[in-house]
């Protein structure tokens, strides 16, 4: 499938920043501003809010107008949700495609956000899965290096990039009203090898994907081209929520795209580290590395029924975890299982 790559921003252009689902930063206002200040230090770009960031239960179509106004903005050179949702597929008939046909611009979002990088897919243009103001930016002492490497490359320089494994990671920080959301991470502890499997060749192709959870949403709604033969030669990209889904229900949805004809089509898939954890449980150590074991080996052998071909690497952080990559939606990604590493191109 032919996309546009949309051009780079420069130091000093305009980078919208929208809620196309939950307006996170109307509860949490602090931790918005301070994303913000870090958002225009790391990038040089300069921040612009639509009238419904900050506003919450705005509805699909007021959404609709924030996104459709910012794309049609020739000022705003970029646009980053604040964070996903769930709802985020009832705006999705409300955009104008010939907007983005007109003035393409990279859009950073993750979750919720698969809803808007397909629909941007579908009509010919690539994104970035990714990003957010109100988990990435905002909390924490500071921005994650892997994440604002990955930021620069998507919205700056379009370079290509190896993925490496951060070697902590954390399944959600401190609440946002806690004094503490502003200077510390949250419980963050050791991370596993990636795992590989498949034949040992190298694959470069397109990706797709997103959330396990929004893509069941979105090829019910059947807002994915009919002809899955679009993403041959490319590379999946799955992941799962802060819902905590089941393994069991994790291999069952990507069993439901073996036969859909998807994981037939792609040369490559590419597994995130999935979050075992919220505010609310708070499995062992023990018992969370069991689930990502689960998750991982039913997912592999799902794609392996449907696929013996495909070469299939569980565990880079692109997800629900933090610190997190973000990664090219439509553009190219090379998972390479000769040697056991994988590459972004942000270009």
């Amino acid at each position: 499938m032919e996309l546009t790559s949309p051009n780079k921003a420069r130091a000093g252009d305009k980078i919208a920043v929208v809620s196309p689902s939950f307006a996170a930063p109307a509860v949490a206002p602090v931790v918005h501003e301070q994303a913000l200040k870090r958002l225009q230090a790391v990038t040089g770009l300069v921040p612009v809010e639509f009238p419904t960031t900050r506003k919450l239960n705005a509805s699909a179509r007021e959404r609709a107008d924030d996104l459709n106004a910012a794309f049609a903005d020739p000022e705003i050179r970029a646009v980053l949700a604040t964070i996903g949702g769930d709802d985020q597929i009832t705006v999705i008939p409300h955009l104008d495609p010939t907007l983005i046909a007109h003035d393409a611009k990279p859009f950073l979002g993750y979750s919720d956000n698969t809803n808007l990088l397909n629909w941007l897919w579908t009509n010919g243009v690539a994104g970035y899965y990714g990003g957010s103001t109100q988990i990435h930016l905002g909390p924490g002492p500071h921005v994650d290096p892997v994440h604002e490497e990955s930021l620069r490359a998507a919205l700056l320089t379009g370079v290509r990039v190896e993925l490496t494994e951060p070697g902590e990671s954390e399944d959600i920080g401190h609440d946002w009203n806690d004094p503490r959301a502003l200077t510390e991470f949250g419980d963050r502890e050791p991370t596993e090898p990636w795992t590989w499997s498949g034949p040992s060749r190298s694959i470069t192709g397109r990706t797709w994907g997103g959330c396990i959870e929004v893509l069941q949403w979105i090829l019910t709604a059947g807002r994915f081209p009919t002809d899955p033969s679009v993403l041959d030669g490319g590379v999946l990209l799955l992941e799962s929520s802060e819902e905590l889904i089941p393994a069991q229900e994790f291999g069952w949805i990507t069993r439901s795209l073996g036969e859909r004809g998807i994981l037939s089509a792609v040369d490559a898939v590419v597994v995130a580290r999935p979050p075992t954890s919220d505010f609310d449980t708070r499995p062992s150590a023990e018992d969370r590395r069991a689930k990502r074991a689960e998750q991982r080996d039913r997912v592999t052998n799902v794609v392996h029924a449907y696929n013996p071909e495909a070469v299939v690497v569980v565990g880079p952080p692109f997800g629900h975890t933090r610190p997190q990559w973000i990664v090219p939606y439509g553009g190219f990604f090379t998972v390479d299982g000769v040697n056991r590493r994988v590459y972004a191109d942000y270009s």
